[in-house]
């Protein structure tokens, strides 16, 4: 306990402490990643761009034992609060930013939910290694102020913004993707009553602690940062949360402000059609394959789990999934895709297009 918040408190002063990000690449860094051979192995990222972001490995704790509650008996989420939603083998979990800020991965069974609080990046993946179950751990690296996560088995570091092993053995590797909603508990627990949430006691700190934001006025203040990020692009505020589809290096960027009051759009992107579907709170997207590429869609979110619906009569949930009419049981293909803010997708994904009507 003690260690740890003294962790906290160190993330806390470097904050403080921090200009616009003049931090150097550290030159322990094959200590900092907790394996002696890695300065002199191949990284898929540019070495001196990956920082230390100061904690050191492990010293963001992750939770490996969660601990769950059901909505109905959640006390600590106002309906605005964001939250993670997963459902993995037909349980719909939900994971509070308030707990991911200051944890930033959950190994949860067979998913390791993973959030960057620099970047208001999360993603789920199965937690599988190499052929084996393993667990992800905060490296403490940054790349292009973006979270390296590492797994436990061979301790490889992976990029999460770029879904992606960047060193270690296994390098290259790219893990299997569960889609995750990014929303606000309002919506989260409309469509999902019976959802079990990702509780407080799972944690290191007191159940309070949780109710603080670690990172001081990052939210709020656009241009600043603690580490450099490269490019910069200003085209859109930096902390703007935006949705975006990843294809081939490359992306795609809708705004919330395009789903105010509920929108469906088919767009096209890099060779592809797409279903993208959403209100102010929540956005989705899913490949329009040849078998659905025909039908019309429309929003319909109700407060339940039927979020848009067809011309042939089905109803389809927030993961693509119908659940009522003639597909009833049928899984749309979800892209690539990420709820971020849009410095981050502008880094690692270059001259994203930005959607407009």
């Amino acid at each position: 306990m003690k260690k740890t918040v003294l962790v906290i408190f160190g993330i806390i002063f470097i904050i403080s402490c921090s200009s616009s990000g003049n931090n150097e690449t550290p030159n322990d860094l094959p200590n900092n990643n907790g394996n002696n051979n890695s300065a002199n192995q191949e990284w898929l990222i540019p070495i001196n761009e990956v920082k230390d972001g100061g904690p050191g490995k492990d010293g963001i704790a992750s939770i490996d034992s969660p601990k769950f509650e059901a909505a109905e008996f959640q006390t600590h989420l106002q309906n605005d609060d964001l939250v993670v939603g997963v459902i993995h083998n037909g349980e719909a979990k939900a994971y509070p930013h308030a707990i991911l800020d200051w944890h930033e991965i959950v190994n949860d069974e067979t998913v390791t939910i993973n959030y960057c609080p620099l970047t208001g990046s999360a993603f789920g993946w199965k937690n599988i290694v190499n052929g084996s179950s393993s667990t992800f751990g905060v490296s403490g690296l940054l790349y292009n102020t973006n979270l390296i996560l590492y797994d436990r088995k061979t301790d490889s570091n992976w990029s999460q913004m770029l879904l992606q092993c960047v060193n270690g053995n296994l390098i290259g590797d790219s893990p299997e993707i569960v889609s995750v909603i990014e929303t606000n508990w309002l919506t989260w627990k409309s469509m999902y009553p019976f959802s079990s949430v990702l509780s407080r006691e799972s944690g290191s700190f007191d159940l309070e602690h949780y109710d603080r934001y670690p990172y001081g006025n990052y939210l709020e203040n656009h241009n600043f940062f603690l580490f450099n990020v490269t490019p910069l692009n200003s085209t859109l505020p930096h902390k703007q949360r935006v949705f975006a589809i990843i294809n081939n290096n490359m992306a795609k960027v809708y705004q919330f402000s395009d789903f105010e009051g509920g929108n469906a759009i088919v767009d096209s992107f890099n060779g592809k059609n797409y279903l993208v579907v959403g209100n102010e709170n929540i956005i989705n997207a899913f490949e329009l394959t040849d078998d659905i590429s025909h039908l019309c869609y429309e929003y319909c979110f109700d407060y339940t789990e039927t979020f848009f619906k067809d011309n042939e009569g089905n109803n389809w949930s927030i993961f693509g999934k119908a659940t009522s009419g003639s597909r009833e049981g049928q899984n749309l293909i979800t892209p690539k895709s990420l709820v971020s803010f849009w410095f981050a997708i502008a880094a690692f994904y270059p001259g994203p297009y930005i959607y407009s009507e």
